[in-house]
Parts: structure tokens; C-alpha cells; sequence
């Protein structure tokens, strides 16, 4: 059953699809995609479950890319640049070998094709100890899951950013914890290898982030032919936030190439 995601359009011209991670939403590359979009229209999609998007009750990278295809065709998308974060990294590449034809290029931010294993049980353990039905104010969700996150500051405010306050006055998690707890290991499996894309893609990682190392170039190599793996220093997972000049310059530069 199709399903159709909130997203954001900047810009005029050639498509350029941008896609979010795990927890995240299209709002965290609001502000890449309107630089971004003085050179292409820039399409900022909230996947299921995250964001503004419908929550479901399954999830995994079949149905992601099913989404982007349907979602792609709705606004009238026949082919298209192809950008993706983490989890949205793997939705782009799961695309892209299995639907080669309406990709021109794939740009692949801080995520690799292989199994990944849990990162995130604190994140989740996290989330779910706040009392969504008697919280009173944000700074008590904020107070829990810095507890919870040993300090973790960043993560706290990131996952913050996630909860929506009803007209009700009734806080609520934007994204569907449950469903992506229950599916989680769909969400760090490795891309399948009976395909190949042949088309020009990029890997950008962070110089901080171990989310891609040297031991994944043979996958990559053996999956995306024609790839090249640039390195952005003083960054970490979160390229876009740490060095978002840098990322805009590496993503126009192999786009107009």
C-alpha cells in the first residue's frame, strides 16, 4: 500500500532527493537544502514513520524504497539525483541497485552497504522511559533522557527535536519508537549483493565517524563500480551539521562532473 511522506520543495531545476536518518527528519537538512537549492530543486522527504510522514506498522528497506519510488512518481520525478544520510544512505543505495534507471547519481552520506551492529538500545531505552502521556513540560523529557544518556547533550537535544506538543496540549514522539524498536535489525542489515549499480556515486564520511572504514571499500567497490570516497575533516556522523559549507562544495562538485 502506497503511503505519501511530507517533504519540502527548494529551488527550481534538476532534482536532487534528499533523505534523512535514523530519528532524524527532513527539517535537520532544512537548512543545506535551501543553499543547496540556488543550484538544484531540492525535494527534503520525511520517511515513514519519521517526521510528518504516516506512521505504519512495518519497516524495512523494501518498503523504504517502494516509498521513494512511489513518492518520486507522484511529484512527477522520472529521474533524479539521489542523496541519503545513514538510514536514508542505505534507502538511496537499495534503490539505486534495484532500480538503476530513474538515478542519475547517488550520493551516499556516512553509511556503508554492510550489517551494522546495535548502536542504539540506550536510544531506545531512552525514549521509551519518557511517559509521553504524563509529561507536563519539554524540559522533563529533557532532564529523563540526559539521565538515561549518561549526558549525552547532542543526543538529547537531537531527540528533543522529536517530540510535538498536540493542540490538546498532549506530547507526543513525532517518529513510531515501538515500530522502529521492533524492526530495528531491518534497519541495520546490509544492502543485498546479487546487483550492481553502475551509475557515478559518491561516499562522504566524516573523518571522526567510524560508520565507513577501510575494511568496507571492497563492498562498496564490489556494489557502486564507479565510486569515490571522500573524507571531510572535523566531522562526524552528522556531517551536515559539522561541516555543512564543505559537504555543499564535495556534493555540487560531483553532481556537475
Amino acid at each position: 500500500m502506497n503511503i505519501e511522506l511530507n517533504h519540502k520543495v527548494y529551488g527550481q531545476g534538476h532534482p536532487l532527493i534528499i533523505l534523512h536518518g535514523l530519528f532524524g527528519s527532513l527539517d535537520n537538512w532544512a537548512t543545506f537544502g535551501r543553499s543547496i537549492s540556488e543550484h538544484y530543486m531540492a525535494f527534503l522527504v520525511d520517511q515513514r514513520d519519521h517526521g510528518k510522514s504516516p506512521h505504519t506498522d512495518i519497516f524495512n528497506y523494501d518498503v523504504l524504497s517502494e516509498d521513494l519510488i512511489h513518492f518520486m512518481e507522484s511529484n512527477w520525478v522520472h529521474e533524479s539525483f539521489l542523496m541519503g544520510h545513514s538510514m536514508g544512505g542505505k534507502t538511496v543505495m537499495k534503490t539505486a541497485l534495484e532500480h538503476p534507471d530513474i538515478i542519475e547519481k547517488l550520493i551516499v552520506v556516512d553509511m556503508a552497504p554492510k550489517a551494522y551492529t546495535n548502536r542504539h538500545s540506550s536510544v531506545f531505552e531512552a525514549m521509551l522511559a519518557v511517559d509521553m502521556s504524563g509529561l507536563q513540560h519539554r524540559k522533563d523529557a529533557k532532564e529523563i533522557l540526559m539521565a538515561k544518556l549518561d549526558g549525552d547533550l547532542a543526543t538529547t537535544a537531537f531527540l528533543l527535536k522529536n517530540i510535538k506538543r498536540e493542540k490538546t496540549g498532549e506530547f507526543r514522539w513525532k517518529m513510531n519508537v515501538e515500530l522502529l524498536k521492533r524492526d530495528y535489525q531491518s534497519i541495520i542489515e546490509p544492502m543485498p549483493t546479487d546487483k550492481v549499480y553502475e551509475g557515478d556515486t559518491i561516499f562522504i564520511k566524516g573523518a571522526n565517524s567510524a560508520y565507513i572504514t577501510e575494511d568496507d571499500h571492497d563492498l562498496i567497490n564490489q556494489l557502486f563500480p564507479k565510486n569515490q570516497i571522500v573524507s571531510i575533516p572535523n566531522a562526524g556522523h552528522w556531517v551536515h551539521a559539522d561541516q555543512p559549507k564543505l559537504l555543499e562544495e564535495i556534493v555540487l562538485k560531483f553532481l556537475r562532473n
